[in-house]
């Protein structure tokens, strides 16, 4: 980061400080990916029952507005440029710019093991990929220059960059905001969930079904299963459960099962005429 901003100073490159910017984004995301992780493996208290799983949640969610702030900078600076453009020293920007790609690279390296299991991780690669992407505009970009004398191609390439930057941004914090909106798990369909707890034997209705996740992995799932038979079947929960785990992959999940004359009752409905007062 540091040498691209000393290297976009005396080039006059746009896209190499664009870079940087990026770069410093990065520094931060990847602090605040660090401190998430960390609070996020500390165990459940009697007020966090949940556990702390959602720092994660809520680092990828600012990690997706510092990209979108970075890439507004990014690109106002870069249309302004494109109606006065500057003259840039191509063969030095694509020197640095190659330097900025290899760490890049070696930080995708570094991050990728983590990035399917973890949201909060998924942003920090993001962050490394988008700038990697980013390093290779630059290059072209100098190249360019170098080349053919075509300055207009360091602005250019400094709108691509933001360009990147914001559909990576966009994918983190549609996931972020459907975690912390308790939204179904994209992989997850839940009326096929339903369907299939709504075949299993003894099961005459389903409803009241929830399907979220806490964190960047594990799912939950509660719902209410109406058994037809009376009394009720004690093999109902446990299929239930069984079929959840094993074809679905879910396997927190909370089931109350309910006779069917009780079907869809609830504790004011039962209690409409009055209820003593020890219930």
């Amino acid at each position: 980061m540091a040498v691209e901003v000393v290297g976009g100073l005396i080039t006059g490159s746009l896209a190499l400080l664009a870079d940087a910017g990026h770069m410093l984004s990065d520094v931060a995301a990847l602090g605040l990916a660090l401190f998430a992780s960390w609070m996020a493996g500390r165990p459940s208290g009697r007020r966090w029952t949940y556990g702390l799983a959602r720092i994660e949640i809520l680092a990828a969610l600012a990690q997706g507005v510092a990209l979108v702030l970075v890439a507004v900078l990014v690109a106002i600076e870069a249309i302004e440029r494109l109606g006065a453009p500057q003259a840039v020293m191509g063969a030095g920007m694509l020197m640095i710019a190659a330097g900025g790609l290899a760490v890049n690279l070696a930080g995708l390296w570094i991050l990728s093991p983590g990035r399917e299991s973890s949201l909060n991780m998924r942003g920090a690669w993001l962050h490394v990929m988008s700038d990697a992407l980013g390093s290779v505009g630059a290059i072209a970009a100098g190249a360019l220059i170098w080349a053919f004398g075509w300055s207009w191609a360091d602005p250019a390439a400094s709108l691509l960059i933001a360009a990147l930057i914001v559909f990576s941004a966009w994918h983190l914090l549609r996931d972020a905001v459907d975690v912390l909106m308790e939204a179904a798990p994209r992989h997850l369909d839940p009326d096929q969930i339903e369907q299939a707890l709504s075949e299993l034997s003894g099961v005459a209705q389903v409803h009241d079904l929830h399907v979220w996740s806490i964190g960047s992995a594990g799912v939950s799932l509660s719902c209410h299963l109406v058994d037809e038979n009376d009394p009720l079947s004690p093999e109902l929960l446990s299929d239930a459960y069984l079929l959840l785990g094993d074809r679905f992959g879910i396997a927190h999940a909370t089931i109350q099962i309910e006779p069917k004359r009780l079907a869809g009752q609830t504790p004011q409905s039962l209690c409409a005429g009055g209820c003593p007062p020890d219930n």
